[in-house]
């Protein structure tokens, strides 16, 4: 009997320790396709850069890139949130549900107090929207696949009133307004396509609360605003700075990490032609790739010029960066009133998605989900700019 069983057992045996080596095998494939691909882009911009200078870009880009982009954010997220904080805590964000509501939902199947959202990020920046999704009497409006939704909704509009102002001080006024009109546009194809991917993927969250309100939360409720008005707004401005603050510092390996790979996959050298090892330099592979398919861009945006391609690559990683590109274009006779509208509509809509969705989701507890945001927030870009170039035609032929 013992033999017998000794020979049933082998098979099993046998079995398992090839998974095992399957395991291993893939395990050892997928390590060195990982340093093959981290050694082969390190020796790129190395070649191009020099090994020197390449780490001193790293270094001095992300350096810059915390003390003027991460810490201006938080700035943003600590005024957005005690402000979001002061609105829900009077009201403001029930009468804009009631207010809105007709609007959001057959457009981008929000509630009417997502709102609220779009109008903190197009007066400040995307991570303005996580700031009020951090609330839990904000999130209490929706249901999960609307509320996942959020990053691509408020990202749609960050930076907005900063894109618009500095296009009418280039001496441009409807134009930006065609942009923006643009950027709507974009917003609903990417709110509505990130909301199809969720549900898709997690059919449960169509119907999931994010977060219910449970009775003490509506006892703790009552209790807050029983208390005085000073006291109501000083705990409302404390408490929503103090997630301003907590947003702040989940966005930093985000932004440091991808914005800094996609600046130095932007740009190329300093000003003289040479690498220095100063922030912000680079190999232009981007802009280069682009050229090679400007028909393609000339065709949807109605681009005249492959220079105006840097414009949208670079607002992938900031649209700050993109606009300095603009004065300079200018004066170079590359831009007119289509590729001002169309950059505005670009500009606004991606508004550097590339380096806020992966920290934006991880910040509300859904990183699995990036890739999928990233997707719809990209098609939805590029909506934005062709709906741009095609009100700007129709604009012009009436005129």
């Amino acid at each position: 009997m013992e033999n017998l069983d000794d020979k049933a057992a082998m098979p099993q045996a046998t079995q398992t320790g090839r998974v095992k080596k399957t395991k291993k095998e893939a395990t050892a494939r997928s390590g060195v396709i990982c340093l093959l691909v981290v050694f082969g882009l390190f020796w790129f911009l190395g070649q191009g850069m020099g090994i020197a200078n390449m780490l001193k870009t790293i270094m001095n880009t992300a350096h810059d890139l915390l003390l003027n982009t991460v810490f201006y954010l938080m700035s943003i997220c600590v005024l957005t949130g005690a402000i979001g904080r002061i609105f829900m805590e009077f009201g403001v964000v029930k009468l804009l549900e009631k207010l809105l509501r007709p609007l959001m939902k057959p457009l981008f199947n929000l509630p009417g107090v997502a709102s609220l959202g779009a109008v903190m990020t197009f007066l400040s920046d995307n991570p303005a929207i996580i700031s009020l999704a951090s609330d839990k009497r904000f999130s209490t409006y929706f249901k999960k696949f609307q509320f996942i939704s959020l990053t691509n909704f408020g990202t749609a509009f960050g930076m907005g009133l900063l894109v618009m102002v500095f296009m009418v001080g280039q001496g441009f006024f409807w134009e930006p307004l065609v942009g923006f009109a643009g950027a709507f546009i974009g917003c609903v194809v990417s709110t509505r396509l990130m909301q199809y991917f969720v549900v898709k993927n997690y059919p449960e969250y169509l119907e999931e609360e994010m977060n219910p309100v449970s009775v003490s939360e509506e006892k703790n409720k009552d209790e807050e605003e029983g208390k005085s008005g000073f006291v109501r707004v000083l705990s409302a401005l404390l408490d929503g700075g103090k997630s301003g603050v907590e947003v702040g510092i989940a966005i930093i390996p985000g932004v440091l990490i991808i914005s800094t790979l996609v600046m130095i996959l932007t740009f190329g050298p300093s000003a003289n032609g040479e690498y220095t090892g100063a922030a912000y330099e680079g190999v232009a592979i981007l802009p280069w790739l682009a050229q090679k398919v400007n028909f393609i861009f000339e065709w949807l945006f109605g681009f005249t010029d492959p220079h105006l391609i840097a414009f949208p690559i670079t607002s992938l990683g900031a649209v700050g960066a993109a606009l300095s590109l603009v004065p300079n274009f200018l004066s170079q006779g590359w831009m007119d009133g289509n590729a001002i509208a169309v950059c505005t509509a670009i500009g606004m809509c991606w508004s550097g998605y590339l380096s806020t969705h992966t920290a934006m989701l991880d910040s509300l507890g859904f990183r699995e989900l990036t890739s999928k945001a990233i997707l719809a927030h990209t098609i939805g870009g590029l909506c934005a700019a062709v709906g741009a170039h095609l009100i700007y035609e129709l604009i012009s032929i009436v005129i």
